[in-house]
């Protein structure tokens, strides 16, 4: 297990720099003077002169690339243009919020997404079993902006049970957490239905069934084992979307997220933020998935094994 981990790791390495190379080159995207495109009218030339000489513009591109590389493995992101302080920092202050928007946005997920596929795998084509598949249609089909601005505008305008948006105690994260949630309970409630009813249809089934076991823990402990791979490979590829910042929906619901930051520098150009962002989201990406990876050979052997002899 160690050595599938230790491989693991490895191989998110040339990944990992090549996010680092993607997010140095995005300075020079800029037409012109980055630092006159990025800053504007804001700052004379002398402050122009002195941003030039942080960002070690006046060095050769190799030797930007070496203090850019140095500076993002000591944690340095550099320092906002609007507020002055660093980006590292404000991003761990922003992390949080958004750690507990996504877990519990994947809460609701899975509760969801399981129960309704599973449910409907045993009772095929019956009229449950439809509705359930017409929701998880609708919830992958409409986009995500949409969900959330008919929820601040009936069940926080208009019904005012919830706060519409805002942040604080667990009254503000339940909006936000239906929206966020919702397409990854729809994806996986048909994702669940389709490997479940495959798995009921395996000879160990059978078996199991012929024993006389209970229903439920012929699903449980028979079938649910068999289809995690790739329930474990949804769940951890949208939860590193979450916490690489849900832009839309922490936008909306006004909540101070990772998300809502990178709106906001966008908007205001401050570009050492939109750097730091893109790569921290990143970042947090890679990680999810090294973890789906891990979970894999924890969950499936046959992964740790063929990991092994490749």
């Amino acid at each position: 297990m160690v050595h599938f981990i230790v491989r693991r790791i490895l191989q998110t390495i040339p990944v990992l720099f090549g996010v680092i190379v993607i997010t140095f080159i995005l300075m020079y995207l800029v037409p012109g003077d980055p630092v006159v495109s990025m800053v504007g009218e804001r700052y004379d030339e002398e402050t122009i002169h002195k941003l030039r000489k942080e960002l070690h513009l006046d060095d050769s591109l190799p030797m930007q690339f070496v203090h850019y590389v140095s500076n993002v493995l000591r944690g340095d992101f550099g320092k906002s243009f609007v507020t002055g302080g660093p980006v590292s920092e404000e991003l761990l202050i922003k992390l949080p919020n958004t750690l507990i928007l996504a877990v519990a946005s994947m809460i609701i997920a899975i509760i969801t997404g399981l129960t309704m596929g599973i449910v409907s795998s045993l009772r095929p084509q019956s009229i449950l079993d439809k509705i359930t598949m017409l929701f998880a249609l609708a919830g992958i089909s409409v986009p995500v902006f949409w969900v959330g601005l008919m929820l601040v505008l009936f069940i926080g305008v208009f019904l005012q049970w919830l706060p519409p948006t805002g942040f604080g105690g667990i009254e503000y994260i339940i909006l936000p957490a239906i929206t966020l949630g919702l397409r990854s309970a729809a994806y996986l409630a048909r994702l669940t239905r389709a490997t479940m009813l495959d798995v009921l249809n395996q000879d160990y089934i059978r078996t199991a069934r012929m024993k006389m076991l209970p229903e439920w823990k012929v699903i449980l402990k028979h079938g649910f084992p068999n289809i995690l791979i790739p329930i474990i490979t949804v769940i951890g590829t949208d939860f590193g979307s979450y916490l690489s910042g849900a832009v839309l929906t922490e936008s909306i619901f006004g909540w101070p997220g990772i998300g809502r930051y990178a709106l906001e520098a966008i908007l205001k150009r401050d570009f050492p933020v939109i750097q730091g962002t893109v790569l921290f989201m990143a970042l947090m990406f890679i990680l999810a998935n090294l973890i789906v990876d891990i979970f894999y050979g924890i969950v499936d052997p046959r992964i740790r094994i063929e990991g092994k002899n490749g």
